[in-house]
């Protein structure tokens, strides 16, 4: 069989789906090459995201949590590069890569649709453009170099009519990014201020709104009132029952009417599934492509939807969570299943049961539920830690995250803010004045030098 002739398989999206579908392909090529496969993602490595606030609060290297996808895949080609379109009645998704957009056509012969969700603001007055995120590599470093940047203003004197709003920091979002991302940063502001001669612990602010009657909500009410009682014990404040009504320059306004000045907010409130999703033809449900068990798109043979992108039906008739754990073990079985629908053999459901979910809380402290039994406090912690790192792939980056966890006891955090503009430059006309100095350009005191010599 050529090259040519072999069914093609495109999988767009390199999230926990996508590239677990990914991966699960390997391991069949592995056994058989009678088709080929092509990840196509926006971005050249795979970001492991429930360390992402880690990176924020400094306790990890920037480097750490993201695997290059180019080491992780031998035998499926991959496309480093954006989808402009899909085009299902054609098997054909455009691509685009590089600065000047090149595009490119793919045919397909099975399109995996791994394309994720992306922030939704619901167009509160001012949220989108004044408001963090933590979704992205980008995003935790933004957040890092903000808090830095909000210290180092703070600390000048000229700044005390400014210091309530540079020292408030306000979360959006009860859930597990949102408490995750507020304990951490918590932490990071209360051992960093020290550094800072002008600035005390009280002046710090940090503020968690959450609609809901208590945090975690997907933990039930016992450990999510454990973990809002820990994070007020460390002197977050939160603030249940409460929205974000609108965000201005002199703050953040609430439903309730409540004004709090602050110069970040960052949103982890809201969620859509990507656009391109939503522009296909097929069935949905609020964004969501409409799957049936075997994680096919209804109406369109050799199409697959899964994650947070896809609508999966449970046994119960319910839609499976959109989390991590549910979208890596839907790539393993879609990889599964277009190799027997290659074979022409019958596919299988998919058929998962939630192990459990954990979150940490700051200062060595989480909550969990595995198989349905509660932790809290340093094991549900030790639990968060040690399972996360088993999921990380590749041991290069569980041997850099456990070094620098093993660091953290020992030093301090980085106060290190990571620009990413050019350093300054100039470019002069070259001078031709009799007896000028054509060569490299030489210190003043290396000029004073040649004159005493002489």
């Amino acid at each position: 069989m050529t090259a040519q002739s072999r069914p093609h398989v495109v999988i767009l999206g390199g999230g926990f789906a996508g590239l677990y579908a990914a991966l699960e392909f390997e391991k069949i090529l592995a056994r058989r090459a009678d088709f080929e496969v092509t990840l196509v993602n926006g971005e050249n490595f795979f970001l492991f995201t429930p360390m992402l606030h880690e990176v924020a609060a400094s306790d990890l290297d920037v480097s750490h949590i993201v695997n290059p996808i180019r080491k992780l895949l031998k035998r499926v080609r991959f496309f480093d590069g954006d989808v402009e379109s899909i085009d299902l009645a054609a098997k054909s998704v455009g691509v685009s890569h590089g600065g000047e957009h090149h595009h490119h056509d793919l045919a397909y012969d099975h399109l995996v649709l791994a394309l994720g969700s992306i922030t939704n603001f619901f167009s509160l007055p001012g949220l989108e453009e004044r408001a963090l995120t933590m979704r992205t590599l980008g995003d935790a470093i933004a957040l890092r170099n903000r808090l830095i940047e909000q210290l180092e203003e703070a600390d000048f004197e000229c700044s005390i009519g400014q210091r309530e709003s540079l020292m408030t920091v306000l979360v959006a979002g009860g859930g597990f990014s949102g408490v995750e991302t507020v304990g951490a940063i918590n932490d990071f502001l209360h051992e960093a201020i020290r550094f800072y001669p002008h600035l005390s612990p009280e002046l710090l602010r940090v503020v968690l709104v959450h609609p809901g009657e208590f945090v975690l909500p997907e933990l039930g009410e016992k450990l999510g009132r454990y973990a809002q009682a820990k994070l007020a014990g460390r002197g977050v404040e939160v603030r249940a029952r409460s929205k974000v009504a609108s965000v201005s320059d002199r703050g953040v306004i609430l439903n309730d009417g409540m004004q709090i000045p602050t110069r970040t907010v960052i949103w982890t409130a809201g969620t859509s599934p990507h656009p391109l999703a939503k522009m296909l033809p097929c069935r949905q449900e609020r964004g969501r492509l409409i799957a049936d068990e075997s994680l096919g798109v209804e109406g369109w043979p050799g199409v697959w939807a899964l994650g947070d992108c896809a609508r999966v039906p449970s046994p119960s008739g319910a839609p499976y969570p959109p989390t991590a754990q549910h979208a890596l073990r839907q790539g393993i079985r879609v990889a599964r299943n277009i190799a027997a629908r290659l074979r022409n053999e019958p596919t299988r459901p998919f058929l998962f049961s939630t192990i459990g979910q954990l979150a940490a809380i700051g200062r060595r402290s989480g909550v969990a539920r595995i198989f349905g039994i509660q932790f809290s406090g340093f094991v549900a912690w030790w639990l968060w830690r040690s399972i996360y790192l088993a999921k990380l792939p590749r041991l290069e980056k569980k041997l850099r995250v456990m070094l620098d966890w093993s660091l953290d006891l020992i030093f301090s955090k980085d106060l290190v803010q990571f620009p990413t503009s050019r350093g300054v430059a100039v470019s002069h006309a070259e001078e031709k004045e009799a007896g000028s100095h054509t060569g490299p350009p030489t210190s003043g005191r290396a000029t004073e030098q040649h004159r005493i010599a002489s």
